[in-house]
C-alpha cells in the first residue's frame, strides 16, 4: 500500500514538474515573442526613421557647389580669389578621359556597371578585412562617396552607412553616370586645401586638368584615399607608391597597356602649384571684397563662384609699390638720425592711387607701404590735410567768377584778427620762404603756391561758393567753411583729392572711379556691368586753364623734380604745418595719380619734408615706368580757349610781336584789356577787382 502510495506521488511530482515547466516554456515563448515584436518594430521604427530622414537628393540635378570667386586683372591676368573653399567647376568634357579612367580604376572599378552599391565589390573588401583582421579596404562606390561628401556627415555610424547606400541607390536613378562623375571630380578634396580635381591640378602641378598627363591624372587619383597620408609635397615615396597602385589598376581594367603605365611611372614629376600671389595689390583686392560683400553678402562672394573682371594694373601695382618704397628709403636716408624703429606705427607710410583719364578706371589702390604689415588703406580710409594740394579748386573757382590767368593779384602780409571762446585771436596766414612779391599774376600765384593771394583769393569769391564748388569734383568730406579752407585745412583722403584732379585732366568732367567692369556668375549670367558715366562738373575751358597753370607747377613751381619725366604733366604739391603731410597729385594725358606720404601717428617726416621733396619723386618714379612705353602726347586744347600775348607786370594784352611779352591762355568770351597810350586800364572787371569790391 505505501509502495503504491508512494508511486502515486512520485506520478504526481512528476505530473506537477511537467506543467510547471509547460507554464514556464509558454511564459519564454511569450518573451521570446515579445522581444521578437520589440525587435521587429524597433528595426521597423528605425529604417522609418532613416527615410524619412534621408536628405533629398533632387537638388543634386542642380549641382551647385561651393566655388571660388575669381579676380582678374585688366590683361585677363588671375589677381586673387575669395573662397571658403578651392574649388573651380569644370565640366567632364573639360576633363581628359585619361583622368576620368585613373579616379575610376582606383576608386570604383565597377563604376559603369552596378547601381549604386557594388555587392561584389562589398564581399571582395569583407573578404580582406577579415583576413587582416583590420579595416583596409572599402566597399564604397563613387556614388556612395558623392551622396557622403554632399548629403551626410564624415562621422563613421552604422546608421550613415545604411542611409549612404538608400542614398546612392536613389541617386543612380536621378543622374546619369557622366553627371555622378561631374560631381564628384568636382567635389572631393585632394589636400592643400584643393578641393575637386580642377584645383588640384593648379595646385599640385600648376596647370589646368586638361593639361595634366597620365602620371600626374594617377598621382591626383591617388589622393582621395588619403590625401594628407599620400600628399606629394610631404611624402612623396608614399605618393609614388600610390601612383603605381592607380596606374596598375588602370592596367587590369584594361584603359591603359603596361608598357604605358610603366612609362608614366618613370615620367619625371614638377610640382608646382599655381598661385596668384601680388602682395602690391592686395589693397587692391580687398577695397573689391569690401564692395562685394556690402552688395552681394559673404555667401555670394565666398562661394558664388564670381568672375570679377577688374580696372586694375598687376604690373602697375608693383612699379607703384617699388616706387614708394624707394621714396620712402630716400626720406629715412635724409633724417637717419631722428628714426625709431621701436613699432611699425613710428614707420614712414605712403600711399599711390592711379586713374586713367578718360574713363577714371582704378589702375592702382597702393594703400600702405606692406599689407601683411598693416591693412590699412591709407587711399580709402586715411583723412589727412592736403595743404596746397586743395588750391587748384580755389583757383578754378575764381576762374569761373571771371578772373583770368592773368588777372594780377595781391601778394602782401595780412592779419585777421577774430573772436574765439571769448578771447581775441590773431591768424597771419605766411607764405612758405616768409617772401612776398606784390602784384601778382594769378598763374604764379598757383604755381608758386602763394598762401596770401589764396586766402584773400578764397575771401572775395567766397567760402561757401567754394565749398558747393568743391561738391562738383566728387569732395564730400566735411570742409571747413572758414578761410583756413584757403591753405588746405580741411582732411581729405587721396581718393577724394585724386578723384577730384580728374575733372581737371577729364576736360571738366566727373566721373566716378571704377574698379569693377563685370561681373559674371558661375552660370554665365552677368550680374552687373559698368561703363563710365561722364557728368560735366566744370567747363572744359576752365579744366583747361588750371591745366595749363598746373603744368607749370611742374616746369618753374614747386614739383619742378618731376621735370625729369620729359614729357607733358601737370599737378600740384600740398604740404601740411611741421610737414607732417606730403603730397603730390599729378596727371597727365594717360593718368592721373596721387601720392601721399606721412606717418600714421601724425609725426613730422622731418624738417623740409615738402610735398615736392617727399611726395614729387615718388610720383616720377612711378610714372616713369607706367608711362615708358606710352607714345609722348599733349592736352587737347577746347574749341573755346585761345592764346594771346600779356604783359606780366600789369596782366594786360601787348602786340604779339612783343619780345617781352609772354603767351598767355584765356577763354575766348574773358581776354583782358589792351592798355591804352594814356595808360589807363580800360577792363571793367580789372578795375571793380582794384577797387575790392568784386
Amino acid at each position: 500500500m505505501s509502495r503504491v502510495l508512494g508511486g502515486e506521488l512520485l506520478i504526481a511530482f512528476a505530473f506537477l514538474q511537467f506543467v510547471l515547466y509547460l507554464s514556464l516554456m509558454k511564459r519564454f515563448f511569450r518573451y521570446v515573442f515579445f522581444l521578437f515584436l520589440v525587435c521587429i518594430l524597433g528595426i521597423g521604427g528605425w529604417l522609418i526613421y532613416i527615410f524619412y530622414s534621408l536628405p533629398s537628393i533632387k537638388h543634386l540635378e542642380d549641382y551647385r557647389p561651393a566655388l571660388v570667386s575669381t579676380v582678374y586683372a585688366d590683361d585677363g591676368r588671375i589677381m586673387g580669389e575669395f573662397f571658403v573653399q578651392r574649388r573651380y567647376f569644370v565640366s567632364l568634357d573639360q576633363i581628359p578621359s585619361y583622368v576620368v579612367k585613373a579616379f575610376v580604376a582606383a576608386e570604383d572599378e565597377r563604376f559603369y556597371e552596378h547601381k549604386g552599391l557594388d555587392w561584389v565589390g562589398i564581399m571582395r573588401a569583407l573578404i580582406k578585412d577579415i583576413k587582416a583582421r583590420a579595416i583596409v579596404q572599402g566597399g564604397s562606390t563613387i556614388t556612395q562617396q558623392t551622396v557622403k561628401s554632399l548629403l551626410l556627415t564624415p562621422k563613421r555610424t552604422f546608421t550613415r552607412k545604411v542611409k549612404e547606400m538608400i542614398l546612392a541607390h536613389q541617386l543612380e536613378k536621378y543622374l546619369t553616370k557622366e553627371e555622378i562623375l561631374t560631381i564628384y571630380l568636382n567635389q572631393i578634396y585632394f589636400g592643400q586645401g584643393a578641393y575637386g580635381v580642377e584645383a588640384a591640378a593648379r595646385v599640385y602641378f600648376g596647370k589646368h586638368v586638361w593639361e595634366l598627363n597620365l602620371a600626374e591624372a594617377a598621382m591626383l587619383a591617388g589622393l582621395p584615399k588619403g590625401p594628407a597620408y599620400y600628399s606629394p609635397y610631404h611624402h612623396f615615396k608614399r605618393a609614388k607608391k600610390r601612383q603605381h597602385y592607380v596606374l596598375m589598376r588602370m592596367v587590369k581594367c584594361k584603359f591603359i597597356g603596361k608598357k604605358e603605365a610603366e612609362m608614366a611611372y618613370k615620367m619625371p614629376l614638377h610640382l608646382n602649384s599655381l598661385n596668384y600671389d601680388y602682395p602690391s595689390c592686395d589693397y587692391f583686392l580687398e577695397y573689391i571684397r569690401r564692395k562685394l560683400i556690402k552688395k552681394y553678402g559673404p555667401e555670394v562672394v565666398y562661394k558664388g563662384g564670381l568672375s570679377i573682371y577688374t580696372t586694375a594694373s598687376i604690373d602697375m601695382h608693383q612699379e607703384a609699390q617699388r616706387a614708394l618704397l624707394k621714396g620712402i628709403a630716400e626720406i629715412r636716408a635724409r633724417h637717419k638720425h631722428k628714426q625709431d624703429n621701436s613699432s611699425p606705427a613710428d614707420q614712414i607710410q605712403g600711399a599711390i592711387f592711379t586713374l586713367e583719364r578718360g574713363t577714371n578706371y582704378i589702375k592702382v589702390m597702393l594703400g600702405g607701404r606692406d599689407f601683411s604689415e598693416s591693412k590699412f588703406n591709407r587711399v580709402t580710409q586715411a583723412y589727412r590735410q592736403p595743404g596746397s594740394a586743395f588750391k587748384p579748386i580755389i583757383y578754378a573757382a575764381a576762374i569761373d567768377k571771371g578772373y583770368t590767368p592773368a588777372t594780377l593779384v595781391e601778394d602782401y602780409p595780412i592779419i585777421y584778427i577774430y573772436h574765439q571762446k571769448g578771447k581775441i585771436r590773431v591768424w597771419r596766414p605766411h607764405n612758405y620762404e616768409e617772401r612776398f612779391f606784390g602784384r601778382i599774376t594769378l598763374r604764379d600765384a598757383l604755381v608758386h603756391s602763394r598762401n596770401t593771394v589764396t586766402v584773400r583769393l578764397l575771401k572775395k569769391i567766397g567760402v561757401n561758393y567754394v565749398i558747393a564748388y568743391a561738391r562738383r569734383f566728387g569732395i564730400t568730406a566735411q570742409l571747413t567753411p572758414d578761410l583756413s579752407l584757403a591753405l588746405g585745412s580741411s582732411c581729405l583722403s587721396l581718393y577724394q583729392l585724386t578723384r577730384a584732379f580728374s575733372v581737371f585732366a577729364n576736360e571738366g568732367q566727373y566721373i566716378e572711379p571704377i574698379a569693377i567692369t563685370k561681373i559674371v556668375d558661375f552660370q554665365g549670367h552677368v550680374l552687373e556691368e559698368n561703363q563710365p558715366q561722364p557728368q560735366p562738373a566744370i567747363s572744359a575751358e576752365t579744366a583747361y586753364l588750371i591745366t595749363s597753370i598746373l603744368k607749370d607747377v611742374v616746369k618753374r613751381g614747386t614739383a619742378r623734380k618731376v621735370r625729369a619725366l620729359k614729357r607733358p604733366a601737370a599737378g600740384k604739391t600740398g604740404t601740411t604745418n611741421k610737414y607732417t603731410d606730403a603730397w603730390f597729385i599729378g596727371y597727365t594725358p594717360y593718368f592721373i595719380t596721387g601720392v601721399w606720404v606721412g606717418y600714421d601717428d601724425m609725426k613730422s617726416l622731418g624738417r623740409a619734408e615738402t610735398g615736392g621733396r617727399a611726395a614729387a619723386p615718388i610720383w616720377l618714379y612711378f610714372m616713369q615706368q607706367a608711362e615708358k612705353d606710352l607714345p609722348v602726347k599733349d592736352f587737347p586744347i577746347p574749341s573755346g580757349v585761345i592764346f594771346a600775348k600779356i604783359d606780366p607786370q600789369t596782366g594786360f594784352l601787348v602786340d604779339p610781336t612783343d619780345p617781352n611779352g609772354r603767351l598767355e591762355c584765356f577763354k575766348k568770351d574773358n581776354l583782358p584789356a589792351k592798355e591804352s597810350r594814356l595808360g589807363k586800364r580800360e577792363n571793367l572787371l580789372e578795375k571793380i577787382y582794384m577797387e575790392g569790391d568784386f
